[in-house]
């Protein structure tokens, strides 16, 4: 019905268009006295009209007539004047915003600077940064996900550098002025009134939800019967799922399906069908119930086309108005205070609340054209910003409610705008302040997180999809708190103190319900049945921990915030412990005659929890209280002394304690999920908050109890109490009937437990437990990863914990303590340790796995062997504790821990017993050095000796007290010294005694006189010289016993040559046989008359060619009657060498291939791994392939690196992709002289033609036998019968069958690759494809040769000079199986290209055909006729006169086609007699070739080019000859350097002047010169030179690309979707071979290649490179290789950062910059044709690469 409606409407619509004027209606509103109702009337009348008319808008149309019709009036009333003039004054005078506020595209490169920027979401455009500070600094480069904007001018973005040169305010604006000023009052009444208007109706439109009717005031005059079936998007459905339901629903095809989806997806909705309610109900009813089935059903509407049109419309306003205000600042403030203007409900009513509550309610396309309003106008306006800030604030509960229930992408919701405000410091404060947004954000956080369990804690259930999305959603509630938090204060109020202390107390209720929660139980005896739910409380503790630490920081600005957040997380972790002791037994423990009182709690049998998140936070805190020196000026003010120790290290201690229990073992029952918890616990994005934390309270508490009784409690945490308090533990375990088990989980947990004291010891490199700074800190954390191994950038900062800005501090400290190696063409850069940071290796550093713990022993120990130093590494010297912490030096000295020494020593010198371990040792050898060092320390401080209390050389000296008579550890560490049984720690021993000697030496000096340190000195120096001397005299004996060795060895293998003299002789003759022949120097010739082809032929070597076979390992000759052995091949199309891509082969079934177009659009190439095997051996590899694909799809339906129905296979021994193989052959038999050697070109021509006609003649006399004729033919026989030529007569075949099914086998091979046709070892075309196959082969490798500027000979590596030998060789074999007749008709039609033939039809014109093409083809054809000729004519004679006619076709083809015009250079000397010669030629072609010739320059200038364009042409001769008859080179072509032409012409029996051959063939030449040029081509392209093909070919080379990557992404931010109607592409990819862009990965490209759907890069790759292609996915900064439709990998991209490293998926963000080196190296595998090579490796590598479906890319 609509439809036929439509003519009428289109003739109103003229009529109203021709009758209407923008402006008499403007004139009326200015008049009118109810403007919106008048507004509303004009509205109703003509929106339905021009929108949604009929299913397929036109959107031009559309924009057309709203801008004539709707919006027109509207800027005519805006302006009261022609808006054409009125506008452009506004601009004028506007005094534009020092923001620049560009809203990004998405992908569109964003600039951050790491030193000036105040957050990292402060981000610049390209255009502000190239002209900002910030291009020198550090920046980081990322892409945007589009919607933010640029902050360039925003003064609190940025520490410095705010503008950039467009921006930059200018110094004689007076202060801040209003905008308004510049507006008459008549024109912000009218812009009040018009804006109000149309924000009112725009946003009643978005927001209305009745389908079938209008708001009051815009029901149309008419209504009609349309409506639409409207689809909206949503992110629970796939792509698939709406195609396959719009295909059953509308019933239309799948192209326009995948466009309806495309469009739903992007916009957010879309039309699906038009016409009456019933029609539209029926589509909606199919989609709800074909998607409805598993999940939630498509939305669908059924929506009046009215209200549609409106909806359209309203969309446009709001762009309209965008774009109103771009001109006015004045009119961006008058909007502003529409949108933010209370309506008559009263609070949260302005039209802003009214869209932001209402977004989640719309469609995408709406949410982001609103959106962009509100970054173009409330967000641009300095004081609105803040009243907008106010109104977000108060309604963000409602608006993160709404998030959370919707399913679209953060993007695309309201809430996201929160990075734009919550960012700014200023706004931040005020809303902390005003509307306790700390508070709010995280109450409203916890409100989502509803279950709990009986103590309150986070309870998560099995981890559902569903609620992993939900947990999604409102986690980025914690990235709204971040963006708060993420300037510090640098001035408190009180308000701002108070609000602050309510948020941190909001975040301590959070933290409540996280202490405790996911607690664990051992389980005994059998496994776990289902693994618990673990991941969400990680997520939950791994989004938080920036958010803790940045709490503590603004805790540590102020000191009355300090303390009062001290005092409540302490309250908090009070009442966290309240029940801690309930049901828990006293116990008390005594040891070393000290007792303490506490509760039995073992980890191994209770309940455990690795959450403790109050705990750590109070752990922060204390360190914060002595980092800023509060805990000394105000400990009045401070609950220290409410301090309960035992209780604070209770938790922290329990939960280190239930990871050395994982690591001994003990927990294997429990599961992965564990043993996860543990990783992540110690992994470097959890451990600031988790374990550091854990171990901060552990010496928090212990600082504050006696040493004794703190170690007593760690002891019995683990359980080893009843060990170190039983004197004859070791004995007592020495039997056999002992569970090893339990002794090995002892043994474990006894190292850990020494650890652990080393850490609470020793850990002091945390600003505020240490006298150290945090670039301290970073230092020794680089040290210790960089004493692993050097490593590149990237692994470090993984290795370092980030901030929140993503910033690891280590730019600022690296150079102090490394050395930056740069990369080679592969490979990263490397940092290395400098030598001399070595000594701050710490064995035991707590951040150590056990992996990098042994690593790093390995390597240090290495490192040392290699100085001649000795191997033991003992503990650093560590900086002083600061005051608060400074009691836990006492842990090394007190009585508990001498007695875990000396039990331990005790084991180790009695080693029958199986209690200790050598590890264990290790670790109490580390803490006595700890401890002496330590003593040292204190004494070199100290002033007096009195003020030494730590005496451990004292302690140690003494034999222990207790029952036991235990001897002195002093005495046990020299029994040790000499035990065998210990020979790694004799070092380490030796360390020790020496340093107690030292420190003896100082107590002693300090005792007797005053301070001096030199004996000590003096002793450890003569120590040190005798163990020096010692060292050398071993690595002396060491020496002489190698070459000692060696010596034996070299006489023994003397000796065995001498005795098998025959056998070594004989094997060398072989190896010297099996060589290739290209390199034989044979001395009784000298280069000079080294000749490759002709009857003065040099003869070829004739030795014996052995090879071996790769899977039978047998060895064969190669001979022509023996069984065949082949090369492993793969023939592939190329366009490498194209010079015309678009020339394409259309019909390949008819195609003829016999000549090849000078441009080499396609041709096809072969190359070889090299690897020999005997062709039954191959067939029979071949077969067990086949079998065990066929197999393996029955049971996987998974690609392979290889497509077997292709005939590919990987080779046996390299796994090198190949598709076929070359038979080898023998070399060719040296030509005997013939009778008629003294027959010159013409008279050979001559015979050639006689042969040539009687097989013309026979030909026509087999078609016509039938014809009564056939008699006066027969008698016409004789006088055509050419003397000694035999047309009947039969060749032998000389190969055997074998070798002869191989030739078959490669041949259609290479037929059915070149011209993608199936398999058919009949057609004629095979030989041609052939030929071809072995001329492009052999252009190819001479272009690379040129390329890569190394010689024409001795250069190419063995794969490829077998496989061109093998290939030349089976080109001159392949006719063998051919039939004769047909290879014969071909070279007919060859030779008729060059010879007149009347016999011959449509020969091609001479500037059509690649000449080396021709000469392959002619010369290995030629054998054909020769086979038939008994009159002793010589084949190498022919193959000369062919080369020599060929040549002077190719001098003819480069003189018309290569002869630049314009003035030449001027010659270096008197005309030679070439280049007369050349002028002469020349002269005489421009006769035949009238006007259309350049005029010729001088004959130096031709003889010139001529040389250089005929050069690729020889060296390519000079290959193929080579390898065809096997001619030694000269050695001049055996060296790269300067111009090879006259070796070059001496070894192809060509004269230096080239013009000699026309000169020596003048009757024949000029009769050919005059056909040549006659053809009817030639005039067309002599007049249109772009057709010419000249000479030399420049080689192809990959696309220039620019130095910058930023650039890069810029170009293709801006590249639209070719096929989406303006859309951004997602996946912009570029061809670097030809530079094309394409949309890859996208539905909306797809095409469809050979009856299958493929993505635009694999469509491109068969135009553009037969099927492989080179891309670089620019968002990815990734290279993607192609090859066909299944093969492809990822590559390395050629871009590099300044750290050497690449940067795959721009996660970094560091500015990357082309390396050449590495883009050269792509270039280089494209040229060589290894691309598909490259990928075939990179799949057998990487299983996962095999699985991605490459063709839809």
């Amino acid at each position: 019905m609509a439809a036929e409606s439509d003519p009428d409407v289109q003739a109103t619509l003229c009529s109203d268009l021709l009758n209407f004027s923008a402006r008499d209606t403007a004139l009326k509103w200015l008049q009118a006295t109810d403007l919106p109702k008048d507004v509303y009337l004009h509205l109703a009348r003509y929106v339905p009209k021009i929108f949604c008319r009929s299913p397929n808008p036109n959107p031009k149309n559309e924009d057309m007539l709203t801008q004539h019709i709707l919006t027109g009036p509207m800027e005519w009333y805006l302006c009261g004047e022609d808006p054409a003039t009125s506008f452009p004054k506004l601009e004028q005078a506007n005094r534009p915003s020092q923001l620049c506020g560009r809203v990004f595209k998405v992908g569109e490169p964003t600039y951050s600077c790491r030193d000036c920027a105040a957050d990292p979401t402060c981000v610049l455009c390209m255009e502000c940064f190239l002209g900002s500070v910030h291009k020198e600094h550090r920046y980081r480069m990322t892409t945007s996900g589009g919607g933010g904007f640029c902050d360039c001018g925003d003064m609190e973005a940025w520490k410095k550098g705010p503008y950039c040169q467009k921006h930059e305010p200018n110094s004689s604006d007076p202060s801040v002025e209003d905008p308004l000023a510049h507006l008459s009052e008549d024109m912000i009444a009218r812009a009040y009134n018009i804006f109000s208007i149309m924000v009112k109706y725009a946003v009643d439109m978005l927001t209305w939800e009745k389908e079938d009717e209008l708001p009051t005031g815009l029901e149309p005059p008419e209504r009609q019967d349309s409506y639409y079936c409207m689809l909206f998007n949503d992110e629970v459905h796939t792509y698939e799922q709406v195609i396959y339901t719009l295909q059953k629903a509308v019933s239309c095809t799948h192209k326009e399906a995948v466009s309806f989806a495309t469009t739903v997806d992007r916009d957010g909705r879309k039309s699906v069908r038009f016409g009456d309610f019933q029609f539209c109900e029926q589509a909606k009813t199919v989609i709800v119930r074909n998607t409805g089935r598993q999940s939630k059903p498509l939305k669908v509407q059924i929506m009046h086309s009215s209200v549609v049109a409106h909806q359209c419309f309203a969309l446009k306003v709001l762009s309209w108005l965008g774009h109103v205000i771009g001109y006015s600042e004045g009119l961006r403030r008058v909007l502003c205070q529409v949108g933010l203007q209370e309506g008559p409900e009263g609070e949260n009513s302005s039209l802003a609340d009214r869209l932001m509550l209402g977004d989640s309610k719309l469609w995408k396309g709406a949410r982001t054209v609103y959106h962009q309003l509100f970054m173009n106008s409330l967000l641009m306006d300095l004081k609105y910003k803040k009243i907008f800030a106010l109104h977000f604030a108060k309604n963000y509960e409602r608006m993160q409610s709404d998030f959370v229930k919707d399913d679209h992408d953060r993007e695309f919701s309201v809430t996201d705008l929160s990075v734009q405000i919550f960012t700014v410091p200023s706004l931040a404060r005020m809303l902390i302040i005003e509307q306790s947004l700390l508070t709010v954000i995280i109450r409203t956080f916890m409100d989502h997180l509803r279950h709990r369990d009986l103590q309150g804690r986070f309870q998560f259930e099995r981890y559902t999809a569903q609620q992993a999305f939900k947990f999604r959603r409102v986690q980025s509630l914690i990235g709204d708190l971040k963006y708060v938090l993420i300037s510090r204060p640098t001035e408190w109020t009180d308000k701002l103190r108070e609000k602050f202390l309510e948020g941190f107390e909001a975040f301590l209720e959070l933290l409540k319900c996280m202490q405790g929660m996911d607690p664990v139980t051992r389980q005994v005896g059998q496994h776990i049945e289902m693994e618990p739910e673990w991941e969400a409380a990680f997520t939950l503790q791994m989004k938080l921990t920036h958010i803790t630490s940045m709490m503590q920081e603004w805790c540590s600005t102020d000191e009355k915030v300090l303390i009062e957040a001290y005092k409540q997380c302490l309250v908090v972790l009070m009442q966290c412990h309240s029940g801690f002791t309930d049901g828990e037994q006293p116990i008390t423990l005594s040891m070393c005659g000290h007792s303490v009182d506490t509760i039995r709690y073992r980890v191994s049998q209770e309940k455990v929890s690795i959450h403790l998140p109050v705990s750590r936070l109070l752990a922060g805190l204390h360190v914060l209280l002595s980092k800023t020196e509060v805990a000394y000026r105000f400990p009045e003010q401070l609950p220290l002394c409410e301090l309960s120790p035992p209780m604070l290290i209770e938790h922290p201690l329990r939960c280190l304690v239930l990871c050395a229990q994982v690591h001994a073992g003990m927990w294997r029952r429990n599961g992965f999920s564990l043993v996860n918890q543990i990783y992540y616990y110690h992994n470097v994005k959890c451990r600031v908050e988790m374990f550091d934390k854990d171990l901060l309270m552990l010496q928090a508490g212990a600082s504050m109890m006696d040493p004794n009784h703190f170690l007593m409690i760690v002891l019995s945490r683990f359980e080893l109490y009843e060990i170190f308090n039983t004197p004859d533990y070791g004995k007592r375990y020495s039997g056999e009937n002992t569970n090893k088990d339990v002794i090995q989980q002892n043994s474990t947990l006894i190292e850990e437990m020494l650890h652990l004291i080393m850490m609470v010891a020793g850990e002091r490199f945390s600003p505020g437990a240490g006298q150290v700074s945090a670039s301290d800190e970073i230092k020794r954390e680089i040290i210790h990863q960089l004493c692993i191994r050097s490593m590149a950038h990237s692994e470090l900062v993984k290795a370092l914990p980030e901030d929140e800005n993503k910033e690891t501090g280590m730019e600022t400290v690296i150079e102090a303590v490394a050395l930056f190696k740069k990369p080679g063409l592969t490979g990263r850069g490397l940092y290395e340790l400098k030598p001399e940071c070595a000594k701050d290796f710490n064995l035991y550093f707590y951040h150590y796995s056990r992996a990098d713990q042994s690593k790093a022993e390995e390597a240090q120990r290495k490192r040392k062997r290699q100085n001649g130093e000795d191997t033991a590494l003992p503990p650093p010297v560590l900086p002083p504790f600061c005051p608060l912490f400074a009691s836990l030096g006492n842990l090394l000295q007190c009585d508990v821990f001498l007695g875990i020494l000396s039990t331990v020593l005790q084991w180790s010198v009695a080693p029958s017993g199986c209690a200790w371990s050598e590890s264990m040792l290790q670790r109490v050898l580390h803490l006595i050095g700890m401890a002496l060092l330590e003593e040292r320390q204190q004494l070199e401080s100290s002033s007096e000796d009195n003020d030494v209390t730590f005496n451990f050389t004292h302690k140690i000296s003494r034999p222990r007290e207790d029952p036991s008579n235990c001897p002195s550890v002093l005495a046990m560490l020299e029994t040790l010294q000499n035990a065998p049984h210990l020979e790694v720690h004799k070092d380490m021993i030796r360390w020790i005694l020496k340093t107690f000697s030292s420190i003896k030496k100082i107590r002693e000096q300090t005792a007797t006189t005053p301070v001096s340190e030199t004996g000590g000195q003096a002793l450890e120096e003569t120590v040190h010289d005798q163990d020096k001397a010692e060292r050398k005299r071993k690595a002396e004996m060491a020496r002489l016993r190698r070459e000692k060795i060696m010596a034996q060895m070299s006489e023994m293998q003397r000796h065995f040559i001498d005795e098998n003299k025959e056998l070594f002789q004989q094997s060398l003759e072989e190896l010297e046989a099996s060589t290739s022949t290209a390199l034989e120097h044979s001395p009784s010739l000298p280069d000079a008359v080294l000749v490759a082809l002709g009857p003065g032929r040099t003869r070829g070597s004739e030795k014996r060619q052995v090879v071996t076979c790769i899977l039978c390992q047998e060895e064969q000759d190669i001979k022509a009657h023996n069984k065949a052995m082949v090369l492993a091949a793969f023939v592939q199309r190329s366009t490498v060498m194209s010079k015309n891509r678009r020339r394409v082969m259309h019909d390949p079934d008819n195609y003829d291939p016999l000549f090849m177009h000078p441009d080499l659009s396609c041709g096809t190439h072969t190359g070889s791994c090299g690897h020999i095997m005997h062709s039954h051996c191959w067939q029979r590899y071949f077969d067990a392939v086949q079998a065990k694909e066929q197999r393996r799809q029955q049971r996987l339906r998974v690609h392979t690196s290889y497509e077997v129905e292709n005939g590919e296979f990987l080779c046996p021994l390299c796994e090198c992709l190949s598709n076929t193989v070359i038979p080898l052959l023998p070399p060719p038999r040296a030509c005997s002289p013939g009778i008629s050697e003294q027959q010159n070109l013409n008279q050979w021509l001559k015979t050639i033609s006689q042969q040539i006609n009687v097989l013309h003649y026979l030909k026509k006399k087999q078609n016509s036998s039938s014809s009564p004729d056939a008699e006066a033919a027969d008698q016409m026989d004789e006088t055509l019968l050419a003397e000694g030529f035999q047309p009947d007569l039969q060749p032998k075949n000389p190969y055997s069958s074998s070798i002869k099914e191989m030739l078959t086998t490669f041949g259609t091979a290479t037929y059915k690759v070149g011209l993608k046709v199936h398999p058919n070892e009949q057609d004629p075309r095979v030989p041609i494809m052939c030929w071809g196959s072995c001329a492009y082969t052999i252009q190819s490798i001479e272009r690379q040769l040129i390329d890569e500027e190394k010689p024409l000979f001795g250069s190419l590596p063995c794969r490829q000079d077998d496989c061109l030998n093998s290939l030349t060789r089976f080109g001159a074999a392949c006719w063998t199986v051919s039939p004769l007749q047909a290879v014969q008709s071909h070279f007919i039609r060859l030779l008729a290209a060059l010879v007149p033939d009347e016999q011959v039809e449509n020969s091609p014109c001479i500037l059509d055909v690649d000449m080396f093409h021709l000469l392959v083809s002619l010369v290995l054809s030629y054998s054909t006729l020769h086979c038939q000729d008994v009159s002793g004519l010589s084949l190498a004679a022919g193959e000369l006169h062919l080369f020599h006619l060929v040549t002077m076709a190719h001098i003819v083809q480069i003189l018309l086609t290569s002869v630049p015009g314009g003035t030449p250079m001027d010659q270096e000397s008197g005309p030679a007699e070439e280049e007369e010669a050349v002028l002469s030629l020349y002269t005489v072609l421009q006769q035949y070739q009238g006007s259309a010739c350049r005029e010729a320059c001088s004959g130096w200038h031709l003889w010139r080019c001529l040389k250089a364009g005929i050069l690729p042409y020889l060296r390519c001769a000079a290959l193929f000859f080579h390898h065809l008859n096997g001619v030694r080179p000269p050695a001049g072509l055996q060296v790269s350097g300067a111009s090879q032409f006259e070796q070059l012409c001496g070894y192809l029996c060509l004269p230096t002047c080239l013009m000699q051959l026309f000169q020596s063939n003048r009757e024949l030449v000029d009769p050919l010169l005059q056909r040549w040029c006659g053809h009817p081509e030639m005039q067309n392209y002599m007049k249109d030179n772009h057709m010419l093909q000249s000479f030399p070919r420049e080689s192809n080379r990959l696309i220039d690309l620019p130095d910058d990557y930023s650039c890069l992404i810029n170009q293709a931010s801006s590249f639209m979707c070719p096929k989406s109607g303006g859309d951004k592409s997602r996946a912009p990819t570029l061809c670097l071979v030809c530079g094309t862009m394409l949309c890859s990965q996208s539905y909306c490209c797809q095409t469809e290649l050979e009856g299958e759907d493929v993505g635009a890069c694999t469509a491109h790759t068969f135009t553009c490179g037969a099927g492989v292609g080179i891309f670089l996915r620019v968002r990815e900064s990734q290279v993607l290789f192609l090859a066909g439709k299944t093969k492809g990998c990822f590559y390395a991209p050629p871009y590099l950062d300044d750290y050497g490293e690449t940067d795959q998926g721009l996660r970094r963000g560091n500015p990357l910059h082309l390396c050449h080196e590495r883009y050269r190296k792509i270039q280089k595998l494209w040229r060589q044709h290894s691309i598909t090579e490259e990928i075939g490796h990179a799949q057998e590598a990487n299983q996962s690469l095999v699985g991605i479906d490459w063709q839809h890319l």
